[in-house]
């Protein structure tokens, strides 16, 4: 999500960020085999945005996204990635009828952190609707369709400024949360930032700034970096993460850093100097972006997860529009080692998971 305030003195930073859902196992890039098991159907959940799936280890996939009324938390499960399209989904939480978490209820992912489930989101209170932080419920129960969904509370950063997009991932032992915030005398919306965490709702530590928006691909409507994903292949920790306006403008910038490297020092980060992943009018695929990163059911292909709308023109705010949906595809890999993003795929009866 884009938010819609906020100016400053601008500053540019051409370091970068580590963040991000980790949906896979770090390791080596992973070639699927030819008679490859998934083929995938796009759009693969409708009216569904800023979508997270994670595979857990009792071989489900777990869906959750953006609602487009902002006002819930909705959650899916499905032992295949195509099942998600028809799975039940549960409402497992909602917005307050006044006060803190009222409003804007954007972004959830869901993760599982030592034995228990953790959603984090973002939300503002009902009575200042852009005044909108991090949050976390969490819930002990193995089936987190089952018991109950507690509000751990807010997660406090250096500034009580706008801040969303929160995502955590392991890299050396270590925990870490990344997230998008604006931060007070920059002239951005939001940048990016990384912390360790001292449990899955506290941070710990310095809180460093990793990226802002600096390139003009970035900046276009609004200046912003947010919705960090984190996949680790070969040897490097690749980070992607979304710029620019909900609208068509919307993409995905890609930063990498040495898995050897400290990845709270942010000379460790390399950042591209082009989007990774852009609208394609051949393939009729508009704004993509807010990214997670799973596997097929082949436990090999790494699968780019993302969201997009069919249409390039929009009336009225991108923010009132509906209709972004979920959308999946392949992640290639090139010789070097890096991601092959491709373009977003055609919407078709069927896309071939082959890599």
């Amino acid at each position: 999500m884009s938010p819609s305030e906020l100016p400053g003195r601008r500053t540019l930073l051409k370091g970068a960020l580590a963040a991000g859902a980790l949906a896979s196992v770090p390791g080596l890039a992973h070639a699927a085999p030819q008679d490859a098991s998934a083929r995938f159907r796009n759009p693969l959940v409708l009216n569904r945005a800023d979508p997270h799936i994670q595979r857990h280890t009792d071989g489900h996939y777990y869906f959750t996204a953006t609602a487009p009324e902002y006002d819930r938390i909705v959650l899916r499960r499905s032992r295949t990635l195509r099942g998600l399209t028809t799975a039940d989904e549960s409402v497992i939480w909602r917005k307050h009828p006044r006060g803190d978490m009222g409003a804007h209820i954007w972004a959830p992912e869901l993760h599982r952190i030592d034995g228990a489930w953790y959603i984090y989101f973002a939300a503002a209170p009902a009575e200042d609707v852009w005044k909108i932080r991090i949050w976390v419920l969490e819930n002990t129960h193995p089936d987190p369709f089952q018991g109950t969904w507690v509000e751990k509370g807010r997660i406090a950063t250096a500034w009580d400024t706008f801040s969303l997009d929160a995502t955590t991932f392991t890299h050396g032992g270590s925990r870490y949360l990344a997230w998008a915030q604006h931060e007070p005398g920059m002239d951005n919306n939001t940048g990016l930032f990384l912390s360790r965490m001292a449990n899955p709702w506290t941070l710990t530590g310095p809180q460093i700034r990793l990226t802002t928006p600096e390139y003009d691909w970035e900046t276009i409507g609004f200046k912003v970096n947010e919705g960090a994903a984190v996949i680790q292949r070969n040897g490097r920790v690749f980070m992607t993460y979304s710029a620019s306006a909900t609208d068509h403008n919307y993409c995905l910038g890609l930063l990498t850093a040495d898995a050897r490297s400290d990845l709270m020092n942010p000379a460790s980060w390399s950042k591209s100097p082009r989007p990774v992943f852009t609208s394609n009018e051949t393939t009729k695929q508009y704004g993509p972006g807010h990214n997670c990163f799973t596997v097929a059911e082949d436990g090999r292909t790494d699968v780019l997860v993302y969201h997009a709308r069919q249409y390039k023109e929009i009336n009225g705010d991108p923010l009132h529009d509906p209709n972004r949906h979920t959308r999946i595809q392949r992640l290639g890999w090139k010789a070097d080692g890096t991601p092959d993003f491709g373009v977003p795929v055609a919407d078709a009866p069927a896309h071939d998971a082959r890599v």
